[in-house]
């Protein structure tokens, strides 16, 4: 007995069908493009943050009370990278693995006197300093007037009873190495968000 072959009808596609699969390709052609733009633009902005962060700031957190009222424990700041400061200027810089800020007094050279009512005279001008609750000439262990050596900065806390800063030969003055920049900016709590 023979044997019969069956034919096989093959399955043809609807146009509509047909459609369909095409729309979805091309669907997933288009999603893979914008996943590739996407994944382009975000590893170009991490990298800009990178370099931002490494040449041009610095975020830093406020540790203890040296610096209120100005900064308070727990703010988050952002500092100019920066070696450049004027008298009044808030500056970061390390001290014993440690960043620090505090409030720069005097540039390289000027003559800094502290009497013991906590006035403070630069170049023999009294400063006018609204940013302190109060003045104290104490914690200091150097003689007054003095000099601020070359390449160096002489730094004051604006909670100048609690302090250690300049006025302490442990600290003393900030040298160029030790510098990271001028803080600038207050981000954190938003309640007090906004430039120093």
């Amino acid at each position: 007995m023979p044997k019969e072959k069956k034919e096989e009808k093959a399955y043809k596609p609807s146009i509509e069908e047909l459609k369909k699969e095409l729309e979805r390709e091309n669907n997933r052609h288009e999603y893979n493009k914008i996943f590739r733009r996407t994944m382009f633009v975000l590893v170009f902005v991490i990298a800009v943050a990178i370099l931002i962060s490494t040449f041009f700031i610095t975020v830093l957190k406020v540790t203890g009370d040296s610096m209120s009222p100005s900064l308070e424990s727990g703010q988050i700041i952002v500092a100019q990278n920066t070696k450049k400061f004027k008298t009044g200027d808030l500056i970061a810089f390390y001290y014993n693995n440690k960043v620090l800020i505090k409030r720069v007094i005097g540039n390289p050279g000027d003559w800094i006197n502290i009497d013991s009512n906590g006035n403070v005279t630069v170049n023999g001008v009294e400063l006018e300093e609204n940013y302190i609750s109060e003045k104290s000439l104490e914690p200091y262990d150097i003689t007054f007037p003095y000099q601020v050596p070359e390449s160096r900065y002489f730094v004051l806390g604006d909670h100048r009873s609690v302090s250690i800063d300049s006025r302490s030969s442990t600290v003393g003055c900030v040298s160029e190495e030790q510098l990271i920049g001028k803080a600038i900016f207050r981000m954190f709590p938003l309640n007090v968000f906004g430039k120093l």
